[in-house]
């Protein structure tokens, strides 16, 4: 049974804390959210944050609502919100298998609570915690972090590259914004497989180079939740897809002439 997603921010789904998760009511545990809006400075090689007010916030972001469809999974409901095209349905039986979360509670803050919110696990609020409304967002925002890490394993894996192949033959990663490469499909790409050093970037495989995402919505998402990998194994797997390197470049020209290069 779901709860009615109306709730969201009143109740809390899934949550057994276990005896190694953070008490919910130390501030000092705060991490905002996964948007980079929200990402402050590194000193000395401690992370710190700074609380902004940004498009992604909980008061004026879709992103922070569940859809009113009660049977609609928090996976779907998340997949679905504007700005997050790029991410595919990661499959329930993947997220449950242990090895494949294998060093992500090191990574996540409130890693039990995340997972059972991502799984749509329900229990009871047993120490009557979950009622904050801040606290909820930090949930919240930990489960899309969560996530977001297991989608960059998963995208790896047949069937997560299957369900890429998708969304690219749909166009939704964009394409091109290089004219000579004519509108090529690309594929979303990580600088860095380090969560919150770089957000997402699109990947052209004509020009071989990398681009912002066209919507300010997706330049908000860390690039992590992509991995460095992907795109490259994409076309490993599929490479009757891959394109031709494109031969055009474009010629500065001054009255019809070539500007020749010292």
């Amino acid at each position: 049974m779901h709860k009615d997603k109306g709730d969201h921010h009143h109740h809390l789904r899934g949550v057994v804390r276990s005896h190694s998760e953070p008490a919910l009511k130390d501030k000092s545990s705060y991490t905002p959210s996964t948007s980079f809006a929200a990402i402050g400075h590194y000193n000395d090689n401690n992370l710190f944050f700074e609380e902004e007010e940004s498009e992604t916030s909980c008061e004026d972001s879709d992103v922070r609502r569940f859809d009113e469809e009660e049977d609609s999974s928090w996976i779907s409901w998340f997949c679905n919100q504007k700005g997050n095209e790029f991410f595919c349905e990661v499959d329930d039986d993947y997220i449950l298998d242990d090895f494949n979360r294998s060093g992500l509670r090191n990574q996540v803050p409130f890693y039990d609570y995340a997972l059972d919110m991502i799984l749509d696990v329900e229990s009871s609020d047993i120490d009557g915690t979950l009622h904050d409304h801040e606290q909820n967002n930090l949930i919240e925002s930990a489960a899309e972090m969560l996530y977001g890490l297991i989608h960059a394993r998963y995208i790896t894996t047949t069937k997560g590259i299957s369900a890429m192949l998708e969304k690219y033959r749909n166009y939704d990663f964009g394409r091109c914004p290089r004219v000579n490469c004519n509108k090529q499909r690309c594929l979303p790409v990580g600088e860095s497989d380090i969560p919150r050093l770089t957000t997402v970037k699109i990947y052209c495989p004509r020009c071989e180079d990398i681009y912002s995402p066209q919507s300010r919505h997706q330049e908000q998402i860390d690039g992590a939740y992509f991995g460095t990998t992907f795109p490259h194994l994409f076309f490993l797997t599929y490479g009757h897809l891959k394109p031709e390197k494109t031969s055009q470049n474009y010629a500065p020209r001054i009255f019809g002439f070539k500007v020749h290069k010292k």
